[in-house]
């Protein structure tokens, strides 16, 4: 190429066509690496420092600098952070760069569905540039970076090609020390690279590609590692970005229990973040609403703090003042968060229960985990089974199955012989704009219809998932710590499970199994026994 650009006229198309080919071939690092940080103790307080929990990553990192000092020569590992949004995943990945000391380079592939996005477009067609693979190495400036691919469960393929499957190559650690894009049409080693992709679902990750992805969940923190986050990362991270630096401002235990609680639905800390945010900005709104105001040390208003009052009214200024923040001091109450956030806008779902054909199921998806109430009625029809509220393929085969588990047990439950004959059965789960599907919800679809057909509510205050049977059998489910602290912070005090995900629940933190009860079953004609009160089919209670 450099011969047959000597032989071309300086100011033909060709010739600026193979110059910027060639600065493409110059630019990138070849053979150019950084030195890895070897300090286990050092890289563990980065990790640390940077993020609350997540212990699981944070090993496996440590574990991969340990083998590092041992064999210099090791293969980085191809890590898949798979998590609810706002759990840390993305700011991990730059964490990982800062413990490992080396350089950090992300791309997006959220709506990527050209194959050319990752391998380029050969350098034949007009305007052709390598990949975001190339692209991303050549502002690393090293062949060795952490390479964070986020939001991999997000793309998509079409007639242009599927960029999943040309990820394969890069993710692959027997091919990809030969990568070669369409545009350089050169190998380039990409063995040297730490690739760190981020999901909020596997089940959007074809199953070749994830073969090749070491999987490492990033669940959702509980309400202790919540307050933690708060008050270690970002009620700081806030204090500088609304002016308040040197100023003291803290939130009362309650008045975090109240944020999180009250105005937030969520398995990460984003929405926590915001609502954070709008309290400082009020905060400062305050500060500044009289310009005689002067910083100072504060006394609290509590009665007259209301955003419509001025602020003299508000804070009571002493009478020596100090011209800076310094000194500043104010203690954030659960009034104050009512005042500036307005009402509670969750309450949690124990008010909606307590009558019959209801059953609280819990779900778990690529948000993290829920509540998910089914409603079951029995009328006088046909004998319909009517369905509706988006469900899944997977779902109404459940509901399916529970009918029929009913059907045949209907002396062990006092079920009446035509209780399904010349009746329609309808079952609804809310919320019907929001497609659903999924096994886990057959116990809480049969205690539904059970509830239906008796006329009698279930307990309240107990959350249920689990697959079903034909044959009495409860089977495992997924996303346990997430179904568990979604059923906690809407207000379930215990859980029905299967017997098989006992060991799931062992692994959850201290606080949620203090607070909680579970019940674990094998049997679905145990596990109804346990959601409805005692003595209405005789009751024996597995913890």
């Amino acid at each position: 190429e450099v011969k047959r650009l000597a032989r071309l006229q300086p100011m033909s198309p060709e010739s600026g066509v193979l110059r910027t080919y060639l600065e493409w071939i110059i630019d990138l690092p070849w053979g150019k690496r950084t030195t890895d940080r070897h300090d286990i103790a050092e890289a563990a307080l980065i990790l640390n420092t940077d993020h609350f929990g997540l212990d699981k990553p944070k090993e496996r990192i440590l574990d991969f600098i340990a083998v590092r000092q041992l064999k210099t020569k090791v293969k980085s590992p191809i890590l898949c952070f798979v998590g609810p949004p706002g759990t840390g995943k993305t700011s991990l990945g730059r964490s990982v760069a800062r413990a490992l000391d080396r350089k950090f380079v992300r791309i997006s592939l959220g709506g990527v569905r050209d194959e050319a996005e990752i391998r380029g477009h050969r350098k034949t067609y007009v305007g052709a540039l390598p990949g975001k693979i190339i692209q991303a190495l050549k502002r690393a400036g090293s062949i060795n970076p952490v390479f964070l691919l986020d939001e991999v469960d997000k793309m998509s393929n079409d007639y242009r090609g599927d960029p999943s499957s040309a990820l394969l190559e890069v993710l692959d650690p027997e091919q990809n020390d030969s990568f070669t894009d369409h545009y350089l049409e050169v190998p380039f080693d990409l063995s040297e690279v730490m690739f760190i992709t981020t999901a909020n679902s596997l089940e959007n990750i074809p199953h070749a590609l994830r073969d090749r992805m070491e999987v490492i969940r990033v669940p959702g923190y509980t309400t202790t590692e919540k307050k933690n986050i708060a008050r270690h990362f970002i009620i700081p991270k806030q204090i500088g970005e609304n002016g308040l630096e040197g100023a003291d401002v803290h939130f009362e235990n309650e008045s975090l229990d109240l944020l999180i609680r009250g105005y937030t639905l969520e398995s990460g800390v984003r929405g926590m973040e915001r609502a954070i945010s709008q309290v400082m900005r009020k905060l400062t709104r305050k500060l500044l609403h009289d310009e005689q105001t002067r910083p100072g040390r504060w006394v609290i208003n509590s009665s007259a703090l209301h955003c419509n009052q001025h602020l003299s009214s508000v804070f009571i200024q002493p009478e020596r003042d100090m011209p800076e923040l310094e000194g500043f001091h104010l203690e954030v109450s659960p009034s104050m968060v009512r005042d500036f956030l307005g009402k509670e806008r969750l309450e949690d779902d124990l008010g909606t229960m307590g009558r019959p054909g209801l059953a609280p199921g819990l779900y778990y998806d690529g948000g993290g985990g829920g509540v998910l109430p089914i409603e079951a009625r029995i009328f006088d029809g046909s004998g319909k089974l009517i369905l509706t509220g988006q469900l899944g393929d997977v779902m109404k085969e459940s509901a399916q199955i529970a009918l029929s588990y009913l059907r045949a047990n209907k002396e062990t439950f006092g079920l009446k012989a035509d209780f399904d004959k010349k009746k329609d059965i309808h079952i609804h789960v809310p919320q019907g704009a929001i497609p659903v599907d999924g096994p886990s919800a057959g116990i809480a679809l049969t205690a539904a219809l059970l509830s239906a057909a008796r006329l009698i509510p279930l307990i309240t205050g107990i959350a249920m998932t689990g697959e079903v049977t034909l044959t009495d059998r409860v089977l495992p489910i997924g996303g346990v710590k997430e179904k568990s602290l979604a059923a906690r912070r809407r207000g379930f005090k215990t859980i029905v499970m299967p017997e098989s995900n006992r060991r799931d629940v062992e692994e959850l933190p201290s606080e949620v199994k203090e607070e909680m009860t579970f019940f674990f079953h094998e049997s679905l004609g145990e596990a109804l026994k346990d959601l409805f009160p005692a003595g209405t089919f005789g009751k024996t209670s597995k913890k």
